[in-house]
Formats: C-alpha cells, sequence, structure tokens
C-alpha cells in the first residue's frame, strides 16, 4: 500500500525523479513555459503551485525552502519579487496544462504547461454622467410667451456654413461654370459648322463674262477669188 506517499513513479527511482522535476520547474519559472509528456506536466503542478505559494509568503525561510528545490538562485529571487504582483490574490491554480496531441515517435501525448497570470483587480473608472440640461422651448410656446409679454418672438437664425462647407460650395459652383462655358464653346462650334455647311450647298456666281458678249476673236475668213 501507498499511503503517504504523494506523486506517481514514471518507472524510476526516486533520486532521478526529484532531479528530473527540480530540473523541470527551474525552466518553468525560467521560460513561464515548457513542453513535456501530459503526465510528467500534471505532476509538475504540484511542484510549481508549492514554490509559488513559498513565494506569495516571501520569508527568509520561504526563500531557503525554494532554494532548496529550484537549481538557480537568480530564478528565485526573481520568482519572489514578482508573486504577488503577477499572481495576486489567486489561492492555486498558478499553471494551466494544454494538450497538444502526440508525439509521432511514440505516440506519447504531449502537453504545454504554462504559468498563468491574474486578471487586474483595480477598478475601472466610472464616468460622471452629465446633468441633462432643460429642453429648449418649442415654437408654439414662445409664441404664446411672445403674444402675452407683448413682443415679437424670435426668429430662427440658420447657421452658418462651416468652412469645409463653404469650400465645398465654392467647388461646386466652379464646376458649373466650367460646365457652362463648355456647353456656351459647344454651341458655337455647332453654328460655324451649319454656317459652312449652307456655303458648300450654294453654287458660286459665275466671275467671267458671258460667251455673247465676249469679242470674237477668230481671224476673218479670206474672200473667195
Amino acid at each position: 500500500m501507498r499511503h503517504r506517499e504523494a506523486g506517481i513513479k514514471l518507472n524510476r527511482t526516486p533520486s532521478h525523479r526529484n532531479a528530473m522535476f527540480r530540473n523541470m520547474v527551474t525552466s518553468l519559472f525560467k521560460y513561464d513555459r515548457i513542453r513535456t509528456t501530459g503526465a510528467k506536466a500534471k505532476e509538475l503542478r504540484r511542484w510549481a503551485d508549492h514554490l509559488v505559494t513559498l513565494a506569495k509568503r516571501g520569508d527568509l525561510h520561504a526563500r531557503r525552502q525554494a532554494l532548496a528545490i529550484v537549481r538557480e538562485k537568480n530564478v528565485v529571487h526573481k520568482l519572489f519579487e514578482n508573486a504577488a504582483d503577477r499572481f495576486g490574490e489567486i489561492s492555486g491554480g498558478y499553471t494551466r496544462v494544454i494538450k497538444l496531441g502526440r508525439r509521432p515517435g511514440d505516440a506519447a501525448p504531449i502537453a504545454l504547461v504554462e504559468l498563468v497570470v491574474a486578471p487586474d483587480t483595480k477598478k475601472k473608472k466610472t464616468k460622471k454622467k452629465k446633468a441633462k440640461s432643460a429642453p429648449a422651448p418649442t415654437k408654439a410656446a414662445a409664441d404664446k410667451k411672445a403674444a402675452d409679454t407683448g413682443q415679437e418672438a424670435p426668429k430662427k437664425v440658420a447657421p452658418a456654413d462651416t468652412e469645409d462647407e463653404s469650400a465645398v460650395k465654392s467647388e461646386e459652383t466652379a464646376k458649373e461654370e466650367d460646365k457652362a462655358e463648355v456647353e456656351e464653346k459647344t454651341a458655337e462650334a455647332k453654328e460655324e459648322e451649319k454656317a459652312e455647311k449652307k456655303t458648300k450647298a450654294v453654287p458660286e456666281e459665275a466671275s467671267s463674262p458671258d460667251e455673247e458678249d465676249a469679242p470674237d476673236t477668230k481671224k476673218p475668213a479670206k474672200d473667195e477669188e
């Protein structure tokens, strides 16, 4: 019976198993995540949670206990400095295991072990709601008030156009003027073409005198003998 014997054997001797998990937990806190088999990942969570609990306690005895497990001093100092800020008020569950499928060689289940970051516990800033302004008086109410006081109701003045609107309007007017000029030019060109066609259709008047009025240039015939 395995009374009071926690953990799994993994077909290794106690010294081999302890050395392996010490190396793995050191790498986990150094790189924040490691990739290993599923059985080792589940057992590694126990080691990691124990060390985070010691780091959150933060006294000298806890630091010495962590140094007895972790191989590198720098990793222990980093863990103890960042434990309170990183894990916050979480009590347990400092790591997560993500299954990655099976290994190609021996089909062993592979998993990713990584440290969990505590969610932000800071209260969100609430925006103050602006006080609702009184509704503007309607036209009928303004006319009634003016009638009671004997004054004319104020007329609504249209808001002035902004710079962008004025620029757009100027562009539109310029386009319309250009369009009108083009239409005028095309109309003039059409009229000129019509005039040219009419002149070509009318026959040209003969500028030379009639043949009857023209002098006879032929020599007189000789008298017969």
